[in-house]
């Protein structure tokens, strides 16, 4: 699965318990009628790719959802979901002062009909 969009929050990378477990949060804004905030996850190795990455770009990043159950000490079951990204790349916008490109005319107007030629077609 893939999630686009704007970098809205890059975070620093942190260690979590004494087995050395590390992560890094990155919240991507995507880009439609109603945008949402996505807070992906990338941990140990993962993390380095964030490195080369700033607030502000716009990216592409491949994720995998992950699920886990927990029993709680009452006995109670609780899920879990976590986004975990292993790869992101940078998307590529227009450069500044470009502008778009205005799509041609397909067909140019038939210059060389005579009165006499007649349309055949039923409609």
């Amino acid at each position: 699965m893939e999630v686009q969009g704007k970098i809205k929050m890059l975070g620093d990378t942190q260690t979590v318990g004494s087995g050395g477990f590390r992560k890094r949060e990155l919240v991507v804004t995507t880009e439609e009628q109603y945008p949402q905030h996505i807070l992906v996850e990338f941990v140990q190795d993962k993390t380095e790719l964030l490195n080369s990455y700033k607030v502000g770009q716009q990216v592409k990043v491949s994720i995998n959802l992950r699920g886990r159950e927990w029993v709680n000490p009452q006995g109670e079951t609780k899920y879990f979901n976590a986004i975990q990204g292993w790869r992101i790349e940078a998307l590529q916008s227009e450069p500044a002062g470009v502008p778009p490109v205005a799509p041609t005319d397909a067909f140019e107007p038939a210059g060389d009909l005579n009165d006499d030629d007649h349309d055949d077609l039923p409609f």
